[in-house]
């Protein structure tokens, strides 16, 4: 069981290695943060436990439903900031070969494109040899706090999210089809996957007026994996219509004022693929492809025609190559089939109804 303790400078939760420590490095703000003896002398927990040790000092689980931490944000971090997650899950029988692609092709899209300073975009991928900067489950949620944390009017955030989702069954009556949408970070099997009603309690729901935030969702059973109340359903005309999607149950899952915009892989009941047949060289997840392909062919001008651009390349890619290649991880986590099943189409979600062909495009 891990034990965490806040950053003395950003105050987001820090996982204190095994056997203690004396200080700790924010991974995120870079802060030296002193750890009291009476924390390190604590001993861990036994496996039965379910429950963090909260010794004299103040160690927090993290908790699902946290607002951004209080504090100033860390000082290299503009009005622009990102976190880009690509989680390949090296060595399992679902390992995904272009999840590393995708997260490179993401943050020289945002740095050269969009003018994302570097310093305030955090990645996470099993590439990195930091242990704070891989995609478990507490790096990821880690990394979300960071990411609202402290936001102004003004500013633009981005959450990148390449990796396996799934679904699961829905008990409080909030979702539309009956089921909860997940991602599934690398220690998923051990510690459990980040649910949408968390994902959007911790980045959507506090943002305030003024802040826009962008997620860009590629994976399987992404289409409402923010939760956002509303989403873009359209055909293959472009013709459109907003689906009312807030729970029924009354449950606010809009923000504070604040605008997210989120593209996804595929609708929820849908898988996306991870496949070499649109860059014809190497390994991408579909929607990322897309997604940036769309930019750079100019097709970045409003979110009706993002949308259309994305569909295009991939249904265009289905049509010419009989369909794409992807893993069996929908099918060992829902029980479900891959036969026969619908064909990958992105989806637009917001916290707010717009004209998507008025709307510009920007990040």
């Amino acid at each position: 069981m891990l034990m965490l303790i806040n950053c003395s400078n950003c105050h987001t939760s820090l996982q204190l290695p095994p056997g203690g420590a004396n200080s700790i490095r924010c991974v995120l703000c870079q802060a030296i943060t002193l750890v009291a003896d009476d924390a390190r002398s604590v001993p861990p927990p036994s496996a039965s436990s379910n429950h963090y040790q909260q010794p004299h000092l103040q160690l927090q689980a993290p908790s699902p439903y946290n607002h951004a931490p209080p504090g100033l944000p860390p000082q290299a971090h503009g009005h622009k900031r990102a976190v880009i997650c690509g989680v390949s899950y090296k060595n399992t029988s679902y390992e995904l070969n272009g999840c590393i692609n995708d997260v490179n092709c993401m943050k020289f899209l945002l740095v050269n494109r969009f003018k994302f300073p570097e310093s305030s975009i955090v990645t996470l991928t099993e590439e990195e040899t930091d242990p704070y900067k891989r995609p478990t489950k507490c790096n990821i949620r880690m990394a979300l706090r960071w990411l609202v944390q402290g936001c102004q009017p003004g500013d633009s955030l981005v959450f990148h999210y390449s990796g396996h989702g799934s679904q699961k069954k829905n008990d409080t009556g909030d979702e539309v089809d009956g089921y909860d949408e997940t991602l599934c970070p690398s220690d998923f099997e051990s510690q459990g996957m980040i649910v949408d009603d968390e994902i959007n309690a911790t980045i959507v729901r506090p943002l305030p007026h003024g802040v826009k935030l962008h997620a860009i969702i590629d994976a399987c059973h992404s289409g409402t994996a923010l939760d956002l109340p509303y989403l873009c359903r359209m055909d293959r005309h472009g013709r459109y219509v907003w689906e009312d999607h807030r729970p029924r149950t009354g449950t606010w899952k809009g923000t504070n004022g604040g605008e997210v915009i989120s593209f996804s892989g595929c609708d929820d009941d849908q898988i996306s693929a991870d496949t070499s047949v649109l860059s014809r060289s190497t390994s991408t997840g579909a929607m990322t492809y897309a997604f940036i392909l769309a930019i750079e062919r100019g097709h970045g001008t409003t979110y009706g025609n993002m949308l259309n651009a994305m569909r295009s390349t991939i249904r265009n890619a289905h049509e010419k190559e009989g369909g794409f290649v992807t893993t069996l991880i929908s099918m060992l986590l829902t029980g479900g089939s891959l036969d026969g099943g619908s064909k990958q189409e992105p989806q637009l979600t917001a916290n707010e109804r717009f004209d998507v062909y008025k709307k510009p495009f920007s990040l």
